[in-house]
């Protein structure tokens, strides 16, 4: 029993290190975007097969940010065995599950044919406040919580392409917010205790079998909701330092807390995605000066990091002044989907001189090459 104790703690410790030093990032690069598990019933052809078409599924909504709706991609389901790469049958928790990728290159080129935009590597982390009310008792659920409402989050997660963080709620989170403040969605204060977590976007989502659920008289237009239905709804700051611009949604109404719970974070995600979307139909030239290349090395890794942007097509070298140079990139999409991405990184930061030109006139835009 000492043992078992022992051991609950160390694996708790481990989590808590884990998230504490998951604090100074910002954004994630998402690692196997082109790879998914997925549950299969047998080894057999025809189980396999669904399976593998269920896992191209699931890669073209990572890949989409949403659901599609496409002649191609319908095509491409169908002929998934084109774009396999290879396959695997794992074992967990008493499940067999097959786990498959997919050609990054032929994912890419459908897109492209199907004139759809697609979300790159580099994606916003999301800080999730989570407040369970059951009964007349209410808490803020954190990633160590024990609650399986944590585990709905991360498998969404996993299944989006989405990184999502929630509270540790040690100390410092305690004193920084109240749970009156996250019930109530005060945007202040949310923003405030969410800044240690360098997030991209913060939401609030509120999970509730009474307060929140409609009145019965309400629930006759709704077949499927019940008397001890659940109620979910969600608040969202896709830029926590201007906590005054805050979205609200309308009110998940249902039986099954998972369901309820993913569907929120659907639509969150639809919402964050188009920030961040790359139209695969609308390429263009774009220069930007980076600062800071003292060396080869340095240039060769400017050259190397901007090329691997999922925004752009080819990266030319223009000119060069001192430590300074010019690219020319060829770009996937709007400027402001490059630049939404380049927010997230930590190697170009960007500068702004406001004494560089005129009001109004056209700048090229300056990064600094380093960690921030």
């Amino acid at each position: 029993m000492k043992h078992m104790l022992m051991l609950n703690m160390f694996r708790n410790y481990l989590i808590f290190l884990c998230l504490v030093l998951s604090l100074k990032i910002s954004a994630i690069e998402v690692e196997n975007l082109y790879s998914a598990k997925v549950a299969v019933a047998s080894q057999s052809n025809g189980d396999r097969n669904q399976a593998l078409k269920n896992a191209l599924r699931a890669i073209l909504v990572k890949v989409g940010g949403n659901d599609i709706d496409h002649p191609l991609i319908t095509q491409a389901i169908n002929n998934y065995s084109m774009y396999v790469t290879q396959y695997q049958y794992i074992r967990t928790n008493n499940k067999v599950l097959l786990n498959v990728s997919f050609n990054e290159a032929k994912i890419n080129q459908l897109f492209k044919a199907s004139d759809l935009p697609i979300w790159g590597q580099l994606r916003p982390q999301v800080m999730v406040w989570l407040v369970e009310e059951d009964g007349f008792k209410r808490k803020i659920i954190s990633a160590t919580s024990n609650s399986l409402l944590p585990r709905v989050i991360d498998d969404f997660s996993q299944l989006r392409g989405l990184p999502l963080v929630m509270p540790i709620m040690d100390l410092t989170d305690l004193n920084a917010l109240t749970l009156t403040d996250v019930w109530g969605r005060f945007s202040k204060p949310v923003a405030q205790a969410s800044a240690r977590y360098m997030a991209e976007a913060v939401v609030v989502i509120r999970v509730s079998n009474s307060s929140l659920v409609a009145d019965q008289n309400d629930l006759l237009d709704c077949p499927q909701c019940q008397v001890n239905s659940l109620a979910v709804d969600w608040s969202l700051m896709t830029d926590p330092q201007n906590e005054h611009v805050q979205m609200f949604s309308e009110q998940y109404l249902g039986n099954n807390v998972d369901e309820l719970l993913s569907a929120a974070l659907s639509d969150i995600t639809d919402i964050i995605y188009q920030q961040y979307a790359l139209s695969t139909t609308n390429s263009h030239e774009f220069e930007i000066d980076v600062a800071n290349i003292a060396s080869l090395v340095d240039l060769i890794a400017v050259s190397d990091f901007l090329a691997e942007l999922s925004a752009v097509q080819s990266v030319q070298l223009v000119s060069a002044k001192g430590t300074n140079r010019r690219f020319k990139l060829s770009l996937i999409g709007s400027q402001q989907a490059l630049l939404a991405s380049l927010k997230l990184s930590e190697q170009l930061n960007r500068y702004v001189d406001p004494l560089a030109a005129p009001e109004g006139t056209e700048q090229v835009p300056v990064f600094n090459w380093g960690k921030k």
